[in-house]
C-alpha cells in the first residue's frame, strides 16, 4: 500500500531552452566565434516548471500542440536533461511516448518483450512470469513471433502498452498511443491502468480528447507554450482550458445592459432594461453557481410608454462560443409581465439549477410585443455565469436522471 504523503516525481522550477539557429552554418560561427557572438535565439520549451505527483494518482496533461507536453515527459523518462531546475523522479519508469519506440524491428514480439523487461530491470525469469499475461492482453496471435517490423501501428500500441502494464513501473506515462486501438482495446488499457493506479502506479495520461481526461483524471495540468498555466482538480483546468481554446484571452470582464449591442431600437423609447442580476437561493446576487443549485435571472426594466399590450420578456441562456442552450419566454409559458410605468421587475427561477456541463454562459435578455417577434429592446451577452459541475457529463447538459437495472 501507499502511504499518504509519497511522492512519485517532485519538479523544482525546471526548464528546458533549445538555442534556434536561422542557417545550420550559424551554429559553427557561434561555437568559434573568438568573442562568443550568438547568432542564435533561445526557445523555452519549458520555463520555471513546479509541481508534485503522488503514487497512485493519474495525472493529466492537456495543451495545444506545441505546448511542451511531450517535452516534460522525456524529461521525466530522462531522454533530455533540464536546463535549469531539478527533477526528482522516484522509482521505475515505463512510457508510450511513440509508437514502436524502444522496439527492435528485427526482432519478434516476444523477444521485444524480454528485451524491455531487462531494461526495466526485471529477471528473465520474472519475464518468464508475465509473458502469458503479456500475450493474452496484447491479443495480437501468432504476430507475437514475427519481427515487429511487419506489425500494424495497432498491433505496436497492443505490444507496447502490455509490456509496459505489466512489468508494473511505479510511474507509467501514456502519450496519445491509445487512440490507434480499438474501442474494446482502449477499455481494456483504461482498466489496467486503475489497477496499477490502485498498486501505487503513479499514471501521467496525455490526451486530445477531453472527456477522456475528465473520466479518467484526478487532476490535470494545462501547459501552453512550455508554462504551466493551470493545474488542479481536473474538471475545473479543463473547463478554463476548454474556454482559452474558444476565446483565447478575452477579457472576461462583464458587460451591463447599456453596453450590449443592438441595445435600443429606432423611433420611440417603450422601455429600458436597467439591470440583470443572477440570484442563488438565498435571492443573492452571484457570478458563480453549481449545475443543481437554484438560480434565477432577475430583469428589472423600466417602463416609458404604456401602449403595448401583452408584452413578452425572454431569457435566452448561450454558451461561450455562442451554443444556444435553452431560450425561454413568458409568451410560451403564458406568463403575464407587469407593465406599470416606472420600474417593473421579474425573476425567472431554475428550480433544479441549469443542468449544463461545467464553464461560464452567458445570457440575452429581450422584451418583446405580444408575438415576441417585434424587439422592444435586445441585450446580448448581458451576464456572465461560471458554472461549475462535479460531474463529468458530455455533451451541453446534464439531465437529471435515475439508473435502474430491470429484474
Amino acid at each position: 500500500m501507499t502511504l499518504p504523503g509519497e511522492m512519485a516525481i517532485e519538479v523544482e522550477h525546471l526548464t528546458k531552452v533549445y538555442k534556434i539557429f536561422n542557417r545550420p552554418s550559424d551554429r559553427v560561427r557561434e561555437a568559434f566565434h573568438p568573442f562568443r557572438k550568438r547568432y542564435s535565439h533561445d526557445f523555452y520549451a519549458l520555463k520555471d516548471l513546479t509541481f508534485n505527483v503522488r503514487k497512485g494518482e493519474n495525472i493529466g496533461f492537456i495543451g495545444r500542440n506545441g505546448a511542451g507536453k511531450s517535452t516534460l515527459l522525456k524529461l521525466i523518462t530522462g531522454v533530455l536533461t533540464p536546463t535549469a531546475g531539478t527533477i526528482a523522479v522516484h522509482g521505475s519508469v515505463a512510457s508510450l511516448l511513440e509508437l514502436g519506440a524502444g522496439f527492435n524491428p528485427e526482432m519478434t514480439g516476444v523477444e521485444n518483450i524480454y528485451m524491455n523487461g531487462a531494461i526495466m530491470g526485471r529477471t528473465r525469469s520474472q519475464m518468464d512470469e508475465r509473458l502469458a499475461d503479456i500475450e493474452a492482453f496484447a491479443d495480437i496471435g501468432e504476430f507475437i513471433y514475427q519481427p515487429v517490423k511487419m506489425y500494424s501501428s495497432g498491433m505496436f500500441a497492443r505490444l507496447a502498452f502490455a509490456v509496459n502494464a505489466f512489468v508494473e513501473p511505479d510511474i507509467l506515462i501514456v502519450d496519445e498511443a491509445l487512440s490507434v486501438g480499438d474501442q474494446h482495446f482502449q477499455m481494456k488499457c483504461m482498466k489496467k491502468m486503475r489497477e496499477l493506479m490502485d498498486g501505487g502506479t503513479a499514471v501521467l495520461f496525455v490526451s486530445h480528447d477531453l472527456n477522456a481526461i475528465r473520466r479518467f483524471c484526478s487532476r490535470a495540468f494545462w501547459l501552453d507554450h512550455g508554462v504551466l498555466r493551470g493545474q488542479g482538480e481536473t474538471n475545473a483546468v479543463v473547463d478554463s482550458y476548454t474556454e482559452f481554446l474558444k476565446l483565447g484571452d478575452e477579457p472576461r470582464g462583464e458587460a451591463g445592459p447599456g453596453d450590449a449591442a443592438g441595445a435600443k431600437q429606432p423611433g420611440k423609447v417603450l422601455a429600458e432594461i436597467k439591470a440583470v442580476r443572477f440570484l442563488d437561493g438565498a435571492g443573492q446576487s452571484v457570478t458563480e453557481a453549481a449545475y443543481d443549485a437554484k438560480l434565477a435571472v432577475e430583469v428589472e426594466y423600466e417602463v416609458l410608454a404604456e401602449e403595448v399590450d401583452h408584452p413578452v420578456l425572454g431569457v435566452a441562456l448561450k454558451s461561450v462560443d455562442e451554443v444556444y442552450v435553452c431560450g425561454l419566454n413568458t409568451l410560451l409559458d403564458k406568463v403575464e409581465i407587469p407593465w406599470r410605468l416606472g420600474r417593473n421587475v421579474v425573476r425567472l427561477s431554475y428550480p433544479a439549477g441549469l443542468r449544463v456541463l461545467g464553464g461560464r454562459y452567458f445570457v440575452d435578455i429581450a422584451l418583446f410585443d405580444e408575438t415576441a417577434t417585434v424587439p422592444i429592446q435586445y441585450l446580448e451577452r448581458v451576464r456572465e455565469i461560471t458554472v461549475t459541475a462535479d460531474y463529468p457529463g458530455e455533451g451541453e447538459v446534464i439531465l437529471p436522471h435515475v439508473w435502474q437495472v430491470a429484474e
